[in-house]
């Protein structure tokens, strides 16, 4: 489960000596100031406190069950954890750069409250595999927030089914109109990118729910643990099997970020699209006013900035990626301290993603199609060439020749300035003797979308059949007004 971010209370003031460092024992000098501030990653690895607390606990009742913890040890770094976790969530908890990070923080209050009891809790564990466990904790719960927010909007597309099911969209190829699809098909077309997406992130969730728990510093523990234990009451499906690539695998994170980087690749075309759709060349859409804003000087403008910033905010979500990518490329085996520079990115891309779609779903939903401008067009385009071309092959021309002989019709058309539906039947006669007046049964954008009949297509069985099939899939869907 995600937690909502803490405030921070820094204690500036305070700064700890050599002596009261985690690993100061070896060190006769305390750290420079400076390198305290550059080297802390507590402003932002704190919201991974949960995860921490958690992880914690288990591995806490582990020792128990093997005997390195008595049962009184263990219930009582129970109950401070359950404090620290209060007082972190009430906002009560005081944070010191000087040490460092999320897990030494919790640490340090345990150690304050409970003496040598608090000390005990690290036995069999080292910062490396802790972290580990924290980020895979995380992204897990993530993961599950995010595919939880695709599935919103794939039932707001489903939701405009049925009030969209018999308006025709112009279909466009280079930006250019192509065919007529049915606008059922194209909310559709947006359920299968969405349940891709979905797919991946469960593949991902799979690979990142291993237990690294138990790797120590790279090499194992000479102590008797239980990391299957530990697996299972964290509810990991198993537990990562070589000690050595434990602290140094970020594959899980990588995957993870690739997923949102397509997520919001997928955010971006689509509003792209709308925005192109909503404008008065276009004139399609009128998207709901509580998703756009005004501007200062011109008092008409209603502009799409919710769906520009969902475009622009790709670009982040990329660069995040990219940036993940090239912090692990050069990276010898087990933990470097590299590895703390991939949460910001991961956090921030987690971040931007979940805001879009938060946002996304409820403007698919309060959008409306303006019905009467994209029927007034509709015709334009020869729309109804592709499906007349179709008409001849089933007559016996070659596609190559059937091709060719509507491609002539349509300059004719063009030529014109008519429709192919307008064309006299001698002009259809002068291409080819054996037509008649069955041409005209087939011509205009109503006959050509009636026509699909092959599986996935835009024909009106089969997009009956596919809504159906989403209804199945992704249960009962929301009725838009």
């Amino acid at each position: 489960m995600l937690l909502q971010i803490c405030p921070l209370n820094f204690d500036v003031a305070k700064r700890a000596g050599v002596s009261e460092k985690a690993w100061g024992g070896v060190f006769g000098e305390s750290t420079d100031q400076r390198v305290e501030k550059f080297t802390e990653s507590v402003s932002f690895d704190h919201r991974l406190y949960a995860h921490d607390i958690d992880g914690s606990v288990a591995h806490a009742q582990m020792l128990a069950k093997v005997g390195l913890l008595s049962e009184d040890e263990c219930q009582q770094i129970e109950q401070q954890l359950a404090q620290i976790r209060q007082q972190i969530e009430q906002g009560e908890f005081r944070y010191d750069i000087a040490l460092e990070d999320i897990h030494m923080h919790i640490e340090r209050a345990l150690v304050e409250r409970l003496g040598d009891t608090g000390r005990k809790l690290h036995t069999a564990r080292s910062r490396n595999d802790q972290v580990s466990t924290d980020i895979r904790l995380w992204v897990r719960a993530s993961i599950d927030r995010v595919s939880d927010l695709l599935l919103d909007l794939q039932r707001a597309f489903l939701g405009r089914c049925e009030a969209d099911l018999d308006i025709i969209l112009p279909g466009y190829t280079h930006m250019q109109r192509a065919q007529p699809v049915l606008a059922p098909h194209y909310w559709l077309a947006y359920c299968e990118k969405l349940e891709r997406d979905r797919q991946r992130l469960g593949d991902c969730r799979r690979r990142a729910n291993q237990l690294p728990l138990g790797a120590a510093a790279m090499a194992g523990t000479s102590l008797p643990i239980d990391r299957l234990d530990v697996a299972d009451r964290l509810g990991f499906e198993g537990v990562a099997a070589n000690s050595l690539d434990i602290s140094s695998d970020r594959d899980f994170l990588l995957e993870f970020a690739f997923v949102l980087a397509l997520i919001a690749e997928h955010l971006s075309g689509w509003a792209e699209e709308w925005i192109l759709w909503a404008t008065v060349e276009f004139d399609f859409i009128r998207l709901p006013q509580t998703f756009c804003t005004g501007s200062s000087i011109m008092p008409q403008k209603i502009n799409p900035d919710v769906l520009e910033l969902i475009r622009g905010k790709t670009a982040r979500v990329v660069g995040n990626l990219q940036g993940l990518l090239v912090l692990v490329k050069g990276l010898p085996m087990a933990y470097n301290r590299d590895l703390q520079e991939d949460k910001q990115p991961i956090f921030d891309s987690f971040d931007t993603v979940s805001a879009c779609l938060e946002l996304a779903a409820p403007l698919v939903a309060g959008a409306e199609l303006k019905r009467e401008s994209i029927a007034a067009r509709l015709d334009r385009g020869f729309l109804d060439a592709t499906t007349f071309m179709e008409y001849l092959i089933r007559r016996g021309t070659p596609q190559r020749s059937a091709h060719h002989l509507v491609g002539q019709l349509v300059a004719t058309a063009m030529a014109k300035n008519c429709r192919l539906s307008d064309l006299p039947l001698d002009d259809y006669r002068s291409l080819d003797e054996s037509l008649d007046e069955s041409v005209y049964e087939v011509l205009g954008v109503e006959r050509a979308v009636a026509s699909f009949q092959s599986y996935g297509s835009t024909g009106p069985e089969q997009v009956a059949s596919q809504i159906a099939r989403w209804r199945q899939a992704l249960g009962a869907a929301p009725k838009n007004n």
